[in-house]
């Protein structure tokens, strides 16, 4: 009989996460693989990275006139086509779009509203996309878009809880999935709420969750689906990264319910990633897998990440300082 044994053991852990040099010192919240080698990354400053040969080597540079934005969310279409979203009040707030590998970028659209403040940004294609930000006249902010950021719909979601709104912390508060699914989650005081919508971000339903809504810092950061039923959310308190407390749920019904399990990873966890199929997590206060669906967990790493982004089982995380780390994937063993 053949059969093959999966392990995360000895060299194998400490080596999950191989740190490459990025040529820059900025914080780093966005990154977006567009397959094995061309990855892009953004940051604080008005950086962006951009990598052609799987991150051996990274070009960092500014983006012109934006030198003082905060890049919290990109998302590449391709080689040379890439959507950047920086954070803050009113006119801070933008979104970029470059067409030739960042050699020039064009402002796409800017908060008109002084109170407005983005947090995430997605695409289906080049043409279809979808920008959170947090509550505006008592609902979240979301903005579509069918072709390519020329022109955005704001469209209507649920009513807002009192303060509730979406972590800018990794660009995976918000994903799309398929032509036309889209998903969304908050935090905040009485929040930790998951935002569904089947027809492009048109019309949306929200669900509660099991993850802690106990203070400001708390709440959901980041949500990933491994299939239409199965998806895992994470969160918990980013201002008391060590605790595992109310850090995770998941779905076994395409998000109708959604339960804690018995296991937990070790911390406040700022993005979530399926791998094959092993769910992988990360935060400020380190990495863990699960390969038993979530219901248990591993931590494998103890350097602080803000968010990840995965192709196949080629994956890379970014954080603080200009780091990044490409993901070392577990050793295979087939015996007999």
């Amino acid at each position: 009989m053949r059969f093959t044994v999966f392990f995360l053991a000895g060299a194998a852990v400490a080596q999950a996460w191989i740190p490459q040099v990025s040529n820059t010192t900025a914080s780093l919240r966005g990154v977006s693989a567009v397959n094995e080698r061309v990855v892009w990354a953004s940051g604080s400053g008005g950086t962006v990275l951009r990598t052609t040969d799987g991150g051996e080597t990274w070009k960092a540079a500014k983006v012109p006139g934006a030198e003082s934005l905060d890049f919290r969310g990109i998302r590449a279409i391709d080689e040379n086509t890439a959507f950047i979203l920086s954070i803050g009040a009113g006119e801070k707030s933008r979104v970029y779009k470059t067409s030739d590998a960042g050699e020039h970028w064009t402002l796409m659209f800017t908060e008109p509203d002084p109170k407005g403040f983005l947090d995430a940004i997605a695409f289906w294609d080049a043409s279809h996309g979808i920008v959170l930000g947090d509550a505006l006249d008592g609902s979240a902010e979301v903005r579509t878009t069918t072709d390519g950021g020329k022109t955005s719909t704001r469209q209507q979601t649920p009513p807002a809880i009192d303060k509730e709104g979406s972590f800018a912390a990794s660009n995976t508060c918000l994903i799309v999935r398929g032509k036309e699914d889209a998903w969304f989650v908050t935090g905040g005081v009485g929040a930790g709420r998951v935002f569904h919508s089947t027809d492009g971000g048109v019309h949306w339903t929200v669900t509660a969750t099991p993850i802690r809504n106990d203070s400001a810092s708390a709440g959901i950061f980041s949500i990933a689906f491994s299939d239409d039923q199965h998806g895992i959310v994470v969160g918990g308190d980013y201002a008391k990264d060590k605790q595992s407390t109310g850090n995770i749920a998941f779905t076994s019904d395409g998000g109708k319910t959604w339960t804690a399990p018995s296991s937990h990873p070790a911390g406040f966890r700022s993005a979530v990633a399926i791998v094959g199929k092993m769910w992988i997590v990360t935060g400020t206060s380190g990495s863990d897998c699960s390969v038993d669906g979530g219901a248990s967990w591993d931590l494998f790493d103890n350097r602080s990440f803000n968010a990840m982004a995965f192709v196949n089982e080629t994956g890379w995380a970014v954080g603080a300082r200009g780091r990044i780390a490409r993901f070392s994937p577990k050793r295979q063993i087939v015996v007999g």
